[in-house]
């Protein structure tokens, strides 16, 4: 079973599938409603900011080591 997660107004009790999913779905669904109220309730949508000041690359020199793939699988 795949899940697919969007956000819909229905409009006189119905519920249009976004364009990317409507080629997808080719069989039978089951539905799940969540009702959601964004407004005057301090939830309004904001867009996740991608954090980049915490992370760093990491390099290592692993010349002159040796690897051995039977001993690592052992682990």
């Amino acid at each position: 079973m795949q899940a697919y997660e969007f956000y819909a107004t229905p409009e006189n009790g119905t519920i249009k599938l976004p364009e990317q999913l409507k080629n997808r779905i080719t069989s039978g669904v089951k539905v799940i409603l969540l009702e959601y109220r964004l407004k005057g309730l301090g939830l309004e949508e904001k867009r996740i900011k991608k954090r980049t000041d915490s992370l760093s690359p990491v390099s290592i020199d692993t010349r002159g080591w040796v690897f051995d793939k039977d001993e690592a699988n052992e682990r």
